[in-house]
């Protein structure tokens, strides 16, 4: 009997235990599609060093990616966009890359053949700049990263012809769902009154040429994000410049298909 108090101790220490609530160690915030497609080990080491001055998660994140879409990486055969969107979109998604002929080599070719061998839920389309081709109504969202400015740009030797921006457009806005979205980002130009050259000189380009570009292609200015501007960019350089290369003042817009 002189263990019976112990074992009444023992036992109310337990019942006082077993009272109190389990507070469980709080689980780390999970990662996005997008965020995990970001830190895969298997992106290429030159897309990776882009991400800084790209900040891909954020600005997929403002663009609304989502499992499922149907998305289209135009001219992205350096796979930059196409390595993050496609494990984002999951395998009832897909990515269409098209790129230019004008911008793409052998060395982008073999690149992309072998990361498709692994990536299924892509493909690639390689056409003339000046003649897209796309499928109508078929993308969620589509991704000009950097390029738009190229519609005015000519050059004989990458045998780029003049292009009517509008025609471009309409081929563009007739390849989006209702309710698609096209995000653009593109390098900023002071005001002018000349695209062509200023593209030419220096390939950036006026944002509100560009706003009044997709404007009368149909599609509604829905968003801007300074996400990746730099008020230290006084926009004179040409963008390939060593002093601003990659630290341009860029901006994104987000436009959508009207339902």
């Amino acid at each position: 009997m002189k263990g019976f108090p112990m074992r009444r101790l023992k036992l109310a220490a337990l019942m006082l235990c077993l009272s109190q609530p389990v507070v469980a160690a709080a689980p780390p915030p999970p990662s996005t599609g997008i965020e995990a497609a970001i830190a895969a080990p298997n992106r290429s080491a030159d897309n990776v060093k882009l991400d800084e001055s790209r900040k891909p998660a954020e600005v997929l994140k403002f663009l609304g990616l989502r499992k499922g879409m149907r998305v289209l990486d135009l001219v992205g055969s350096n796979r930059y966009w196409a390595e993050i969107t496609a494990p984002a979109v999951g395998p009832t998604g897909h990515v269409d890359v098209w790129d230019a002929v004008q911008f793409t080599d052998d060395d982008a070719r073999k690149g992309f053949d072998e990361f498709t061998a692994r990536q299924k839920n892509v493909t690639l389309t390689i056409a003339p700049f000046e003649k897209p081709e796309f499928a109508r109504n078929r993308y969620d969202l589509a991704i000009f990263n950097l390029n738009y400015h190229d519609v005015y740009w000519t050059s004989e030797k990458f045998k780029v012809p003049t292009i009517d921006p509008n025609a471009w457009l309409k081929t563009l806005y007739s390849a989006m769902k209702p309710g698609g979205i096209v995000g653009v980002i593109d390098h900023v130009a002071n005001p002018n009154s000349d695209t062509r050259a200023t593209v030419d000189r220096l390939h950036r380009i006026d944002p509100e040429v560009v706003k009044a570009d997709f404007k009368r292609a149909g599609f509604q200015l829905v968003g801007e994000s300074d996400i990746l501007r730099n008020p230290a960019d006084d926009h004179n350089l040409l963008v390939f410049d060593p002093k601003i290369r990659g630290k341009t003042d860029r901006v994104i817009f987000k436009f959508r298909k009207p339902r």
